[in-house]
């Protein structure tokens, strides 16, 4: 498991806040723009959420999902925590927005 220290980041830096590597991978961390983020491994996939600026607590509910990104595992060694933080970057920067029941497409 890997605490980052408090520190400044850019806009476009991914800081892992917590990072627990393994057969159950997990963790969290920050988004420069303000966003934060959650994975985690589900069957044989690397499941990663992006959730909104500014939640109102320290739980993000489902609505609070904007974007979210689904890898397959073959080809992430989840037991290597420099492999597992390069894939949930590459997630997180792939993520697509989720739709929102009653919103509209964008153009």
């Amino acid at each position: 498991m890997t605490v980052a220290a408090d520190r400044e980041y850019s806009d476009k830096s991914i800081l892992f806040e917590d990072v627990m590597p393994g057969i159950h991978a997990n963790g969290f961390g920050y988004i420069g723009d303000g966003r934060s983020f959650a994975f985690h491994t589900q069957r044989n996939q690397l499941v990663v959420e992006v959730y909104r600026p500014r939640l109102a607590g320290p739980v993000p509910h489902p609505e609070d999902v904007v974007a979210v990104a689904v890898r397959g595992l073959t080809d992430i060694d989840v037991t290597d925590e420099r492999s597992l933080m390069a894939a949930v970057r590459d997630a997180v920067a792939d993520a697509a927005p989720v739709g929102r029941p009653g919103s509209k497409p964008a153009p």
